[in-house]
C-alpha cells in the first residue's frame, strides 16, 4: 500500500489533535474530491516499516488523541489487507487512542457480509474503529458547515456502539 500523506497535529479530521494517514488508492471517484490525487494507487510513497514507525512515534506524546485514516480509500480491498497489521500494531501500542476513519463506501450497505467492499478484512479493521465517518462526497450536497463531513449524506458514526447494538448509532449529527 501507497500513502499519500502523513499529518501530524491535526485538527480536522476527527476530535482533538491526531496524526492522518492518507493512504493512496480509491475506486469511488467522487465528483469535487478535494484530492483526486489519492485515487491512484501508486501515488506517494510506500507504507513502509519506516513510515509506520513514525506514525507510531507520533501517537507517544500524551496530547495527540489518536489516529485517522483516510485517502484515498482505507476500504479498498488492497488497503484493508495493509492496514489491519499495522492498526493491530496501534492497538496493541496505544489501547487508549482512538481511531477514526473516512470512507466513501456506505457502512451497513457495502462493508457487510456480501457487500462491494467486504472481504475477510474487513470485520477486523472495523472492530479497531471508533469513530466511522462514511458515505461518497457528493457536490451537490456539499455543506461546509458540518463537522467532519463535505456533504450532508455523509455520517458520524459511533462504530462500536453500532456494533454492539446492531443498527446505526451517530456519534452527532
Amino acid at each position: 500500500m501507497n500513502y499519500a500523506g502523513i499529518k501530524y497535529c491535526d485538527i480536522a479530521n476527527g476530535l482533538g489533535c491526531r496524526t492522518v494517514l492518507f493512504v493512496s488508492g480509491c475506486r469511488n471517484a467522487c465528483k469535487g474530491c478535494f484530492q483526486p490525487q489519492t485515487w491512484d494507487f501508486h501515488y506517494g510513497e510506500p507504507f513502509d516499516e519506516k513510515a509506520q514507525e513514525e506514525v507510531l512515534h507520533s501517537l507517544e506524546a500524551d496530547y495527540v488523541q489518536g489516529i485517522t485514516l483516510l485517502g484515498g480509500e482505507p476500504f479498498e480491498e488492497e488497503n484493508q489487507a495493509a492496514l489491519v497489521p499495522f492498526m493491530r500494531r496501534v492497538r496493541e501500542q496505544y489501547p487508549n487512542k482512538d481511531v477514526w476513519a473516512f470512507t466513501g463506501y456506505i457502512y451497513d450497505k457495502d462493508l457487510i457480509p456480501g457487500g462491494r467492499k467486504y472481504t475477510e478484512y474487513t470485520d477486523e479493521l472495523l472492530s479497531m474503529i471508533d469513530i466511522l465517518v462514511d458515505g461518497p462526497f457528493m457536490e451537490e450536497l456539499k455543506d461546509i458547515t458540518l463537522k467532519f463531513r463535505g456533504s450532508r449524506n455523509q455520517r458520524v458514526i459511533d462504530l462500536q456502539k453500532t456494533i454492539q447494538c446492531g443498527k446505526i448509532c451517530l456519534a452527532m449529527d
